[in-house]
């Protein structure tokens, strides 16, 4: 492990507890667990301890501990502690405004510190604080698990919008082929129709005239009839009348 960042809320001094060695004669040392357990009874009459967890880390072969500070503040402290978060704020350049983990990150550490300042004075006023701050930490949580799934469900919902929308595509282009296809179609049948209705009208004047001719014929063998009728007609009536007689 590395060495803790640099945080706002205030620690003693570290403490060395652990040591070690590569070297196999040399005697065994006490677990991390049990030795963090026997430094944290020091820290029994101390409620400010229970409120944050120790930091650890290790630097070459030695482990050191840092416990939360007992020390009390005052008014100068509290003074210095906001200038010191108005410094990081400008360093780290948090944003002002909206989202910003560092400006969260770094007034989370300033209410601890306000937590541990307090109860160095009142152990049950701080522990009310240190319920609001879980409440705070809890309620933050949530709306970023729902932000997070607001998220997910809006990426869902878009790539469903993006899939849908490559399916009209698809059925788009589909319908405006078979468009060009019927078209087509449609061209062809009348043209079909045109040759066969120009095919029709020739037909209909051949026969026409046909028929024309007919009837004139007709017409003309009809005259030729009646004048034979005609001409034949009173000798006839007379051979008849002879004959009755």
């Amino acid at each position: 492990m590395i060495q803790p960042a640099e945080t706002l809320l205030k620690y003693d001094n570290p403490v060395l507890i652990r040591t070690t060695s590569t070297d196999r004669k040399s005697p065994k040392v006490s677990s991390p667990s049990i030795a963090l357990s026997l430094y944290s009874k020091l820290y029994n009459d101390f409620t400010p301890t229970s409120l944050c967890q120790c930091r650890e880390w290790t630097i070459g072969n030695e482990m050191w501990v840092q416990q939360v500070s007992s020390a009390p503040c005052t008014r100068a402290d509290v003074l210095r502690l906001e200038e010191i978060l108005d410094t990081k704020l400008q360093q780290r350049q948090a944003r002002q405004t909206g989202i910003c983990p560092v400006r969260r990150e770094l007034y989370s550490q300033c209410f601890d510190e306000l937590i541990r300042q307090v109860t160095i004075n009142c152990a049950e006023r701080g522990l009310l604080l240190l319920r609001v701050r879980n409440e705070i930490n809890m309620t933050i949580a949530a709306y970023q698990a729902l932000h997070e799934s607001s998220i997910a469900f809006g990426m869902r919902k878009a790539l469903q919008a993006e899939k849908g929308k490559f399916d009209l595509e698809k059925r788009i282009e589909d319908l405006e082929k078979e468009k060009q296809d019927l078209t087509k179609q449609l061209n062809e049948q009348k043209a079909k129709y045109d040759v066969l209705e120009k095919r029709e009208a020739e037909k209909r004047q051949v026969e026409e005239k046909n028929f024309t001719e007919k009837i004139q014929i007709l017409k003309k063998t009809i005259q030729q009839l009646q004048v034979r009728f005609h001409k034949y007609k009173p000798k006839e009536n007379l051979s008849i009348g002879v004959v009755f007689h």
